[in-house]
């Protein structure tokens, strides 16, 4: 089984650009790189969506998808909390008693 092709970030801009700033086709563009039509398609809409975000790699997240994931965290920690002063409530109530 062959593994698939890694392309740099550098590669992918200046494929694009053959695109988008060149006039290639995406047709005759990717012909000229040997890719195929639709990878190049994809990366164009990628760069046109994302802008300076594009091409970030694996694991890598964009400023909004790391805001949420900070925010989905203080949110989890904030229950924990909140359930704790319940339980603490709870048990102080009764001692009182």
């Amino acid at each position: 089984m062959s593994k698939r092709k890694k392309y740099s970030k550098e590669f992918k801009l200046d494929a694009v650009s053959l695109v988008i700033d060149q006039n290639y086709s995406r047709a005759e563009a990717a012909r000229n790189l040997g890719l195929n039509s639709n990878m190049l398609g994809r990366w164009v809409a990628e760069q046109r969506e994302a802008g300076d975000q594009s091409f970030r790699g694996n694991g890598k997240l964009s400023p909004e998808q790391e805001e949420t994931r900070h925010l989905k965290l203080q949110v989890k920690q904030l229950r924990m909390e909140r359930e704790i002063l319940k339980k603490a409530t709870v048990f102080f109530a009764k001692k009182t008693k």
